[in-house]
């Protein structure tokens, strides 16, 4: 084989490894192909996917009080405003899944009207459904959020029913012992909130994958997750902090932590931990993710 033709192999070879290797928002575990992430997003994301991911996992075959303790502690553990924070970036990563949307962000913030895109959706954020792509973008959103909000509904029912059927067992009847100090320590976890685990951006990622669109307008939660989204593509993550807050999904979370502490202080017998388990820890913060992709009604005269 020629020299040279060789040469030009190997040439070719390292700009191949070279564009690879720089390519932004490359992860082992996936993630958007076509811009860059900030870490910070990722993690408030993970806080989110990890709490709803570890929730819908609590096993509703409770054998004795040391179970009913560990669901209580897995249920307790997010903060609520983590929580509300986590959906927006959720559906922010949801978004910078569709390249359309991706594409579409990169052509509006080229255009001549581009010019201070970036200042118009930190303030407005509902104007990223305007965007270009933004009703792909919107519908991955939408979709992964749902998904999230159903799957744990689906694992809060099976614990509900099971606070119920449990009470054929003796232990369950038992009255539990010190009740105030296990309403402090799930006062304790909650407050902690999320404390990163390994393999939980694989696992973030790996949710996201699986895709799926929901159609409609865009709510409150999907219409900010869109604006950190394309924030996110044109380099101007810094603005999104105001972003992460919706007030509607935080009051959701805030009442359902505060449903739990309640119906934790009134408690009784063990299976009435149950029972609280599954209603405030897991029913009302599935309600409140779902509940996050359904756009505010307009009262019509």
């Amino acid at each position: 084989m020629d020299k040279g033709f060789k040469r030009g192999l190997a040439a070719a070879a390292l700009l191949v490894l070279a564009a690879c290797a720089s390519t932004p928002g490359s992860k082992g575990g996936g993630g958007p192909a076509s811009a860059q992430v900030d870490r910070r997003l990722e993690t408030q994301a993970a806080a989110f996917e990890s709490f709803m991911r570890n929730a819908r996992g609590i096993d509703a075959t409770f054998a004795n009080p040391a179970a009913v303790a560990e669901g209580l502690r897995i249920g307790s553990g997010y903060e609520p405003k983590q929580l509300e924070a986590g959906m927006v970036a959720y559906a922010a990563l949801a978004a910078l899944q569709e390249p359309k949307f991706v594409a579409g962000v990169r052509k509006a913030a080229q255009d001549k009207s581009g010019k201070g895109l970036a200042a118009r959706l930190a303030a407005r954020p509902d104007l990223a459904a305007s965007l270009p792509g933004a009703d792909a973008g919107a519908a991955r959103a939408s979709a992964a959020l749902y998904r999230q909000g159903e799957a744990l509904e689906a694992s809060g029912k099976r614990v509900k029913k099971a606070s119920y059927d449990i009470q054929r067992q003796a232990w369950a009847k038992v009255f539990v012992p010190d009740a105030r100090a296990r309403l402090t320590r799930v006062k304790q976890i909650s407050s902690a909130g999320y404390r990163p685990a390994g393999g939980d951006q694989a696992q973030l990622y790996s949710t996201l994958a699986q895709g799926g669109k929901r159609g409609g307008a865009a709510s409150p939660v999907v219409s900010r997750g869109l604006a950190v989204a394309a924030l996110s593509v044109m380099g101007e993550s810094g603005r999104a902090g105001a972003l992460m807050s919706e007030p509607r999904s935080g009051m959701c979370v805030r009442v359902a932590k505060l449903n739990l502490y309640q119906c934790l202080a009134a408690a009784g017998p063990y299976y009435e931990d149950i029972y609280c388990l599954a209603q405030h820890a897991m029913l009302e913060p599935a309600g409140c993710a779902t509940d996050a992709v359904r756009p505010i009604r307009t009262a019509h005269r």
